[in-house]
Parts: C-alpha cells; structure tokens; sequence
C-alpha cells in the first residue's frame, strides 16, 4: 500500500487549481496535483517524499453546502505517497507544526473483529423456530400489525456488503458502493493492499446478516424489522484473517466516505455494525458523523464485545444510539462493552439471519444487536409518514428512551441503558403523541375559526406543553424542522 495521509487545515486551501476527491480521483483516472499548500509541500520536498493531493470528500452539490462546511469537510484533504515508502514520524510532526494544519495522521489499516457462524450441531437444535424468540423478545410481531416499514424509507448499512442475490434481501436494495475495491483496483494509484478480490460480494457473511435482520422478507427466517423499507448498501471493510479468524479491515477515512455518500444518498437511518477505539489523534469519524447529525440523520452503532468498559467509535458519540446485546432472558450479555454512553440493549445472542451464498446462520455479538434498534428508527419513520408526519432524530431517541423495558432498578444503567427494545410500546407511544397533537390541533383550530377578529386566527401549529418532546414534528407537506440534542443521544 502506498502510504496515505489525511490533513485537516483551518481553512480550505487553495492549491491553485481544482483538487478532486480521492473517489473521483480513482474511479475516473483524473490525475491529481502534486502540491497542496507552500508549507506542507516544502516539508514534503524536504523528506523527498513525492504525492498527489486530493480532497477527502466530495461536495453534495456542485459546492459545498453549509452543513458541509459547519462540519469542516471542506478542509479536509488526502495525501497520498507516489512511492511505496515510509512515512517519517518526524515528518508528521513538522507538518503538524504549520500554523495552518489543525492535524495530521498517517492512514491505517484497522482491523475489525466478526463473529464466526454456530457450529452446525448448535444451527440445528435451534433450526426448528429459527430464532423467533429474538423477535417476540422486542414484540416485533405485534409491531407489524402498525406497519412494516415504507419504500420511502432508507436503511444504510456500512458494513462487509450484501449477499445482492439473496432471497430475502434482492427486494429491497438501492444501488450502493464499494468504498474497499475502489482501492484495491486502484494499484497504480494506491496498491492493492488488503489481497481480495474485484467480487462486490460480502465475502464474511457479516453485512448481510446485519441486513437480513433489518429488512427480510421472512422466507426462511423471521421478517425483518422493517421488510417493506429500502436497504443502501455500503461496503467499507474487506474480508481478512487473522489467527484463523474472520476480521473486517479497512481505513477509517474510508469508513467515513462510507457515511457521508450515505447521508448524502438520503438515507434516514445509518447501521453501522462496528466500532475502533481511540488510539491518539483525533477522535475516529467526528467530521462525518457530525455531518449527519447536521443533516438529521440517525446513526446507530454497535457498542462492542470485549464485556468491558470501553468507548468504541462511532457508538461512543453523543448523537450516536449504541446499542449493547441481551441474551433471551433479558440479561444483557456478559461480551457487551458498557459504559455511560449506553443507549440500550436489544437481543444479540444466536440471532437467525442471512448469511453468503443464500444461505443462513446464527451468530452473536453486539452487531447482531445494532440493526434491531436501526429497524426500529426506519419504523417509527415509517408509522408517522403514514400518518403524514415527519419525527426527528431527537424525537425518535425519547420515544426509544421511554418505551424501552428496564432491565434494573436504575432509570439509566451503564451496561443496559435505557433498557431492552420494545418496538410495540415505541410505536404506541407515538401514536399516542401523534394523535394527541391532532385532536388538540383540530380543536384549537376550531374555536379559532369562531373568533370575529381576524387577526385572532391561528398562523402556525401551536406548541403544546405536554407534548414538548414532539413539538418539532411537522406534516410532510410543511418544511421539516432539525432538531438535535445536546447532551448523550437519549438523555433528553
């Protein structure tokens, strides 16, 4: 691999011409320059280290847009080496030392651990119910008697990909993207470094049972939590090995052009399966996922499996929903990493869903436990379009928090959360602030009507006391609010 460098300056540069991004910069051979800025260059001339400048991230529009640059993705660029060599940590150091450069750091590959499939005497004891015990756990069949989720509706998962050809699945795909071939088909570029092939295919397993959970059309297996809505598949780690295990690999800054392309695709939800923890420099993903907190966009994040107390990113954000794993009996499982960041926990033990090659299997882990939460947040979306509403991000946090099934004594605990998914009482719960806003509105609307004073009449929905924690929801005809919250994710 020839060696990459992400930057982060306080202002934009001007390179004297046009930088592409690096997507752009591969996927359509436009060459890119060979300087960036007068001081970072001389260092790099200075260490005789040759490079292409390129952007990290490409603008939405033909410009960037003011969420963009609030979130400073316009600063941030990417540097790669013309040559296979090192990079000096002396060298970083000095570039970090040029008043304009906010950071500097070197990409690596991060490897990302993937829970390995039951073995098959395990597969067929359960086989007989193909875990719908997981289901009836969060009453997910009685919340498919409200809705099953809408086409309108868009789910991102960033993971190892999607068996594309699996049965339960071919129903509800976007046209996605593979954020680890584009590298690896890039060697005169970058180098093939992470040895797999062309095949956009998820070659682990872990992507498409993340995405049969979400959106199965129940064949073989239980419904997914929301089979009826629309799956955006986006590829950010390859499949390795390490010591006989399955791993995910790939570069962090890839990850985050995963989300972004996804936010920017219009996707309402982001399931992301995967965490890394902070090892120096600036914390993984911020940029991005501060983007799609702009943008309105729920990310929900698995909180890891070393049982331990630990911040794995994105799940360690404030907007982030992290969600722990529970075993069938309500526990929350012994491998749930915990802390305060916790949102809550929803089952992740031997959980049934697709797999490659059209086939199924059981596994467990936190990742297994994400993509009922992200379900549920496509569904909620789902019930209030068909009422003709549209809710927030914060909004679908406090229907999350105050329908959870508390697993302890405590309000908040560091291991569960708020508590174990309960998708029927989520959805009563708004249905009833729904249809509460609405029997208030009519009648104030009505008693408005009866005023002699014209100036008396009602000019906008009025806001609700009682109803504070929905005040923001608007109809879908009328402009949608943002609303976003400031402390963790659900304390609100």
């Amino acid at each position: 691999m020839k060696p990459h460098i992400r930057i982060v300056f306080r202002q934009p540069v001007d390179a004297g011409e046009r930088l592409p991004d690096w997507v752009s910069a591969i996927r359509e051979g436009i060459r890119a320059p060979s300087r960036l800025h007068p001081e970072t260059d001389r260092i790099f001339n200075l260490y005789r280290r040759r490079f292409f400048a390129t952007r990290e991230f490409s603008p939405r529009a033909t410009e960037w847009q003011p969420d963009e640059i609030s979130a400073g993705l316009n600063r941030i660029y990417r540097v790669v080496l013309q040559d296979n060599r090192s990079i000096p940590a002396e060298m970083i150091r000095a570039i970090e030392l040029v008043p304009d450069v906010v950071s500097a750091t070197p990409m690596q590959v991060t490897k990302i651990p993937v829970t390995r499939p039951k073995n098959s005497s395990f597969a067929s004891s359960l086989s007989a119910r193909t875990d719908q015990l997981s289901r009836d756990a969060i009453y997910l069949p009685q919340a498919h008697r409200y809705s099953e989720g809408r086409r309108d509706i868009t789910v991102a998962v960033l993971d190892t990909g999607i068996n594309l050809s699996h049965p339960e699945l071919k129903h509800a795909f976007r046209p996605g993207y593979d954020f680890v071939n584009i590298i690896d088909g890039a060697e005169d570029f970058i180098g093939d470094f992470l040895g797999v092939d062309r095949d956009p295919e998820d070659d682990v397993g872990h992507g498409s049972h993340v995405a049969g959970i979400i959106a199965a059309q129940g064949l073989r297996m239980p419904k997914g939590v929301v089979p009826r809505c629309r799956l955006l598949p986006v590829r950010v780690l390859a499949a390795m090995k390490q010591r006989g295990d399955p791993v995910g690999a790939g570069l962090i800054e890839n990850i985050d052009s995963g989300i972004k392309w996804a936010v920017d695709q219009g996707a309402d939800v982001i399931n992301m399966s995967l965490g890394v923890q902070h090892s120096g420099g600036g914390l993984p993903h911020q940029a991005v996922i501060d983007y799609a907190k702009r943008k309105g966009v729920t990310v929900v994040a698995a909180s890891g499996n070393d049982g331990q107390e630990h911040l794995y990113y994105p799940g360690a954000y404030p907007h982030v929903i992290a969600v722990g794993a529970a075993g069938p009996q309500q526990q929350v499982s012994a491998f749930s990493t915990y802390g305060d960041h916790i949102s809550l926990v929803a089952p992740g033990e031997n959980i049934y869903s697709t797999h490659v090659n059209e086939s199924y299997r059981f596994l467990t882990g936190t990742s297994h436990a994400a993509p009922f939460v992200s379900g549920a947040v496509a569904l909620l979306k789902s019930v209030a379009r068909d009422q003709e509403y549209e809710i927030t991000d914060a909004q679908i946090k406090y229907l999350l928090k105050h329908s959870s099934d508390r697993l302890g004594r405590r309000f908040k605990d560091p291991k569960s959360g708020y508590g174990q998914l309960n998708l029927q009482d989520a959805i009563r719960l708004l249905r009833h602030k729904l249809q509460t806003r609405q029997r208030t509105y009519s009648a104030v609307t009505a008693f408005s009507r009866k005023q002699t004073d014209s100036t008396q009449t009602i000019q906008s929905e009025p806001v609700i006391p009682a109803l504070a924690p929905l005040h923001n929801a608007r109809r879908i005809e009328s402009t949608q609010g943002n609303s976003y919250v400031n402390k963790h994710c659900l304390e609100q």
